[in-house]
């Protein structure tokens, strides 16, 4: 959605069907969700976000550790990496980022 805001609902439904395989009334229910928990704003039928991407991956992953995984990020990354596997990059990558976190930057 991001990438093509402001978007109206009518074209959102579109995207979500083609994209996502979601049903209209799907589409206009997470519409309606997520303008509840402050995501969206569906002002006359144009969608606009109302948080960053980043801000919305985040918090989603938030939950999914915080639920499915008792709040233990080691034990979400040990699920994950044992049937997705990382190249070489991905792994200097992710080096670099535990790096900036131990010297107290951001990631």
């Amino acid at each position: 959605m991001w990438e093509h805001e402001p978007v109206t609902a009518v074209e959102l439904v579109k995207l979500c069907q083609d994209q996502l395989g979601w049903k209209r009334t799907t589409t206009y229910t997470v519409i309606k969700r997520l303008g509840e928990r402050g995501v969206l704003k569906n002002d006359n039928g144009t969608v606009t976000s109302l948080v960053s991407k980043d801000e919305a991956q985040a918090c989603e992953i938030d939950e999914l550790v915080e639920k499915k995984f008792e709040g233990s990020l080691p034990a979400f990354i040990a699920a994950f990496t044992k049937h997705q596997a990382m190249s070489e990059d991905e792994l200097d990558e992710v080096q670099r980022m535990i790096d900036r976190i131990r010297k107290g930057g951001s990631q």
